[in-house]
């Protein structure tokens, strides 16, 4: 397959045309750019549960059960 030949089946998920090769999973540089784009402007985002520390246990409140 040469560098520029379709992915079949696969489409850019960024405008829906079909994937290039070269540029896959995207149909071109501008399609991966406005992605790119909006993962450095926050536009996409993994959900956090800020309610948890890192371990899973959830933080102890300042002077709760201390007397």
């Amino acid at each position: 397959m040469n560098e520029g030949a379709k992915t079949s089946g696969l489409r850019c998920p960024i405008c829906g045309k079909p994937t290039e090769q070269a540029f896959c999973p995207f149909c071109s540089k501008r399609c991966a750019d406005v992605d790119l784009n909006r993962w450095l402007s926050g536009v996409y985002a993994v959900p956090a549960k800020e309610e948890e520390d890192e371990d899973g246990e959830r933080p102890r409140e300042e002077g709760a059960g201390e007397e």
